[in-house]
């Protein structure tokens, strides 16, 4: 039997959403969320609602693509400030720290959907991050908020093809995810730490890098880039204004790691915690 098209899954998904009836999608702007919240919209209209975890963990850059695509695709949409920086247990930065963050997420939209008629909660699981170490889908399972896009079997790739036929904007955009994933498990995670990350890669992205991450050790940050980037650093003067940049957003020493950006490097025993 010949597996589903990304089409025919679309098909499935927006069936689903049918069934569901009203939702409100927990929307980072990312590629999943964005592509799952201009479904539901499509779908249920009005009975549909995005909603952005607004919190120090959040970059300027992704609160205003959230902002932007809700408008220009005219889906509904609203900001909920979220406190994950309250709880120590997200703050300890421990390998279940994005278990924390969506209890505290789900903690405000399940109420809110309660109060104002929506019958589910749903977030951006993909198919490719059900074999990952996703204590967040943990968070979500306990909470019984819905994966529409896992449950139709959609992976990335489906996810940028459908997208691009949307012309959504996100359908090439590099993963997103939140500022504290720059900083190793066992460092605490501060809003102080993530804003000087934050201007970091701001920094880095003036100088026409995409795909990138800043490390935070203390002091000191690990810049990485992604490979197909990494060839630029060989133009004149490009090493030192990456460093510059870094420094400019206030480490004392910055470094550029010569294997390049690689997804996961902080998850759970990847060997990320040695300082550059």
């Amino acid at each position: 039997m010949k597996s589903p098209t990304p089409p025919q899954k679309e098909g499935a998904l927006d069936r689903l959403l049918a069934e569901m009836g009203s939702v409100v999608v927990a929307f980072s702007g990312g590629v999943d969320s964005a592509y799952l919240a201009v479904r539901a919209h499509r779908v249920l209209q009005a009975r549909a609602l995005a909603v952005t975890a607004d919190s120090p963990s959040l970059a300027e850059a992704q609160r205003a693509q959230a902002r932007e695509l809700a408008r220009d695709f005219g889906f509904p949409h609203r900001l909920v400030r979220t406190e994950e920086f309250e709880n120590p247990l997200y703050t300890r930065n421990a390998p279940d720290r994005c278990y924390h963050c969506k209890v505290e997420l789900f903690r405000h939209l399940l109420p809110l959907a309660a109060r104002e008629g929506y019958a589910h909660v749903a977030y951006g699981l993909i198919v490719d991050d059900l074999g990952e170490f996703r204590p967040g889908h943990r968070a979500a399972a306990e909470a019984g908020v819905r994966s529409p896009l896992a449950e139709a079997g959609l992976g990335k790739a489906d996810v940028r093809l459908l997208s691009q036929a949307l012309g959504l904007p996100t359908w090439d955009r590099p993963a997103s995810p939140c500022l504290s994933s720059r900083v190793p498990h066992g460092t605490a995670v501060t809003p102080e730490v993530l804003r000087r990350v934050e201007r970091a890669e701001e920094g880095l992205r003036a100088l026409g890098f995409s795909e990138l991450r800043v490390r935070h050790f203390g002091e000191r940050a690990r810049v990485e880039i992604a490979p197909l980037e990494m060839a630029r650093l060989e133009e004149e003067g490009m090493r030192r204004a990456v460093e510059t940049a870094v420094r400019a957003a206030g480490y004392a020493e910055a470094s550029i790691d010569p294997l390049g950006y690689q997804r996961g490097r902080l998850s759970p025993g990847a060997d990320v915690l040695t300082p550059p």
